[in-house]
Formats: C-alpha cells, structure tokens, sequence
C-alpha cells in the first residue's frame, strides 16, 4: 500500500519537528507525516547518552523561537533537551504523524507525476514501505548515526583496555576507580572531562591540537534578575533571545575582522581560569577564533578539575597503542584502562538515502545551496541545515519558515513545482558549510556536502540578521526559482522549470 501526504519530512529530531510545527503555524493546509528511524522524538538528543551530554549553544538561541525554553539555564543537558522536544511535538500535535523505526533508502523524483516517490525499510519487520509526497523536507542532519569518526590507532589491537566511541557509548561502562584517556578537544571531550572526574581514578584529555574554550555561568545572570523582580517569561525570553543572538554575532564578527583581539580575549579569560600553573600552550590553537567551532563549559567546569589534579590535558601525537594505555611521539606513555575516542562525525546526507530526479542519480555535491535550504535542480524539495557560527536553531527555524511562506505563495499562485535554477557561475568550489569553518568534520565530509555559490541567494553568508530578512521578507518570485502550474486555469500560467538535471 503507498501512502501519500503532501510533506513528507525526514527525521523527527530538532529540525523535523520544528518544521512540523511550523506547517501548522503558518497555516498551510499541508498534510504530513515524518519518517523516523529511531523509535523516539529527539535525534541527535535521543541518539547521544555519554556522562554530562548538553547543547553548546545558549538556551535562548537554541530552543524554538515559536516556543520559549522557560528557565535560566544558559546549557541544558541532552535529556532536558530531549523532553523539550518531545513536548513541543506533543503541544503541536505533531507524535501522532510520526512513523518510527523506519529508514529511508530512496527517494525518487518525477517532473510528470510531480510526485515524490519514497521507499522506507521499516526495521523492525523487514518490510519495504512506499510513500507518495509532493514535497519532501530533509530534516536527518548532516552526520551518520551508524558509525562516529573513528580513526584506526596503531597497536590497538595490543591495548588490554576497552576503547568507546561517544556516539556509541555503553550503557553498563563501568569507569569508576579507572583510568580514563579522552582522544579529542571538541565540545564531546570538553564535557566528558568534567562529567567523568568524580569516579574515574583520573582523567587525561589528550589532544593533537587545542580548541578556544571559553566559559559561561551556568546560569544567566540577566534571566535570574529578571525572574527575581517577576518580569513576564515572554518579556525575559524575547529580551534575552536578542541578547544573545546580537552577541553570537558580535563574536563571530570580531573574531573575522580582528583576529588577534579576539584570541587576546578568549586567552586571556582561559589564563584567569586556569591559573598559573597549567600550561597555556594546551589551550592555544594555531588558528583563528571561530575557524573552528567555539566550545564552551559552564562555570567554567572543565578549568575546575584541571586545578583540581582529578584531570589534565597532555598535547602530543599518538606513537601507537600499548597493552597499559598509549605511547605518545614524545616518548610519554598514558596508562589507561579506558580510551574514548572523542574524535568526531562522519558526514552524510539525507540519512544515506539515495535520491534521483526524473531516473538520474543526484550527486548532493555538485548541488548549490538556494538561500541555505533548496538545492539547485531538486524541484520541491528543502534540506534544513542549521548554522556552524551560531545555534543550529535559528536557522532551523527560519528555513522552516521561509518554506511555509514557498508553499503558501504556490498555493495561491496555483503552482504546484518548484525548482532553483542555478547558472553558470553561481557555483563555488566552497561546501555549504565549508566557507565559515576548518574543522575536520567539515573537510572530511567536502565530498558529500552540496556547494554554496558565488553571489546573491547562492552565497551562504551564516549571517541569522541577513537571513532573517532573506527568508522572512525576501520576494518569493526573485527570477531564481522556477514555477510550473499543471493547470493555468487560475490565471497565474506556466512557467517553464529549468531542467532539473543541471547543477
């Protein structure tokens, strides 16, 4: 039996049920359904269960801007996050359209049925599940939930130890009274740290290279003084939502115009932290803030245990594994009984699953961005891809909308497809999410990730004020996109789409 809806979105974490939400609230009259693998609401936040797992954005950018994070927590730890997600569906009346425990494998485009065809593995039962959609919402992230980063280390085989990947963590990890060697210094390693140095005997975070750390309250002074003098939830949420979006901005833009003042700052915060007796060459990267991702600890939990002595960080390159811990190039050796291998994602697109248009198979890398949601030449379709610079949320949230405002403007117009059209040109060699950041997940995955172009809507800028404007009151009909009406009865015409076979 094929099952038809008129969106059809894939994955019900952050994105996916935002955009449910938003296809309620802006009032299009659109039928849905979601496509989970997973058998619960939350994605990322439902897939992650390593000790002291939380967002890295503040709370006031990250949750939903339709739906407040009441509270003064400046982090919330992935379970918090979880229930709010889960409530939102709930509130929305978004759970009973999701279909869980199903995988999507193809998804198959025809420009004469002006269908989307898709094929779902249901996984529990082995059965192959056909849905029909007219749109279709990519809502699955950029990474692959079967298998983290996972480098192979010379002699691991020779560790008599157990090594974990944070994306697959162990219920039953007995760590307490053991030694603990942490691979990495992103934001899984920054929070392993603290969330692991109260049982283990002691924990090293060993590091290639360093990360810019900087640390916030736990909680929001501001929130906390406006809660204090009963000022309303909606008041103190709008005001502190600005806040903190204007200074995410104000970070990223010293930190690209002024470089060296920024690394002064965020140094010089790190060396008040630490004190002065730990090295700062373990928190001085080679590059410039934010050509990476930017971590962060609340109050300051990770400086914490390294003055304490229950943790420390050693800067140096694997030799090989040993069977007590790791040799170190440097001739050092960490003795360990467990190894977390806090070294990354892997990306991927659409959950893996294949697409075509009109029987071609689509490349997503040849693909350029369209306003950092179309792909060019992929009529009615939108991947939502948050921001690198900034909470993944706000962007989130503006795509969401912006394609509520696209199906309404084709509802009203009698269109019923919709195609960007790139042009010769439009197309950079930059990946969508390669022109902000270095980081080696963004490198690693240069050939999955569609293009982002050289000009006008194509350029993917990471600017939420920019795209607030872009998104929100941009004109639909911009000479871009393509419009076809299968019937011009309504007066408003056909117009011929580009072929959808050009990049």
């Amino acid at each position: 039996m094929t099952r038809h809806v008129d969106v059809l979105i894939i994955g019900a974490g952050l994105s996916g049920i935002g955009m449910a939400c938003h296809l309620t609230r802006e009032q299009t009259g659109r039928s849905y359904a979601i496509l989970e693998r997973r058998s619960a609401i939350g994605g990322t936040w439902d897939l992650f269960r390593y000790p002291g797992i939380r967002s890295d954005s503040d709370m006031y950018t990250f949750g939903y801007g339709f739906r407040p994070w009441i509270g003064t927590k400046v982090l919330a730890d992935g379970p918090h996050i979880r229930q709010y997600i889960e409530d939102t569906a709930a509130e929305y009346g978004v759970t009973d359209h999701i279909r869980f425990g199903r995988k999507v494998t193809t998804a198959r485009w025809s420009t004469e049925a002006g269908l989307w065809t898709v094929e779902a593995l249901d996984e529990q039962t082995g059965s192959i599940e056909v849905y029909t959609s007219n749109f279709l919402v990519g809502c699955t992230g950029y990474y692959d939930y079967d298998k983290g980063y996972r480098p192979e280390f010379p002699g691991e085989a020779d560790f008599g130890g157990q090594i974990v990947h944070p994306q697959h963590w162990p219920a039953d990890l007995d760590y307490r009274g053991k030694r603990v060697v942490v691979i990495g210094s992103g934001a899984t390693a920054i929070t392993l740290i603290p969330a692991m140095s109260d049982d283990a005997a002691h924990i090293t975070m060993l590091q290639r290279s360093p990360t810019y750390i900087t640390a916030l309250p736990a909680d929001d002074p501001v929130a906390v003084g406006m809660k204090l003098t009963r000022v309303p939830a909606k008041v103190a949420y709008k005001m502190g939502r600005a806040r903190n979006i204007a200074l995410q901005r104000a970070s990223f833009q010293l930190s690209r115009t002024n470089p060296a003042m920024a690394k002064k700052l965020l140094l010089g915060a790190v060396r008040m932290q630490v004190g002065k007796t730990i090295d700062m060459r373990h928190f001085t990267p080679s590059y410039n803030p934010w050509d990476q991702r930017l971590c962060v600890v609340p109050n300051g939990d990770l400086f914490k245990v390294l003055r304490s002595g229950r943790a420390s960080i050693v800067t140096d390159r694997i030799e090989k594994f040993i069977e007590t811990g790791i040799r170190l190039e440097s001739g050092e050796e960490l003795p360990a009984d467990v190894v977390i291998s806090a070294t990354g994602l892997t990306v991927q697109m659409l959950g893996g699953a294949t697409l075509e248009v009109d029987g071609e198979p689509v490349v997503t890398r040849e693909r350029v961005a369209y306003k950092g949601a179309l792909l060019s030449g992929i009529p009615n379709a939108m991947v939502v891809l948050g921001y690198t610079n900034a909470s993944w949320t706000l962007k989130a949230d503006l795509a969401a909308e912006y394609f509520c405002r696209l199906l309404n403007h084709m509802k009203a117009n009698g269109f019923d497809q919709v195609v960007a059209a790139a042009q010769d040109g439009d197309r950079s060699e930059d990946s969508l999410m390669g022109g902000a950041l270095t980081s080696g997940y963004i490198q690693r995955g240069d050939a999955v990730m569609p293009r982002q172009g050289t000009r006008g809507p194509w350029k993917v800028i990471n600017n939420y004020f920019r795209d607030r404007t872009l998104l929100r009151k941009g004109p639909i009909e911009d000479g871009v996109l393509a419009f076809r009406a299968s019937n011009t009865a309504t007066g408003s015409g056909e117009r011929p789409m580009a072929d959808t076979r050009i990049a």
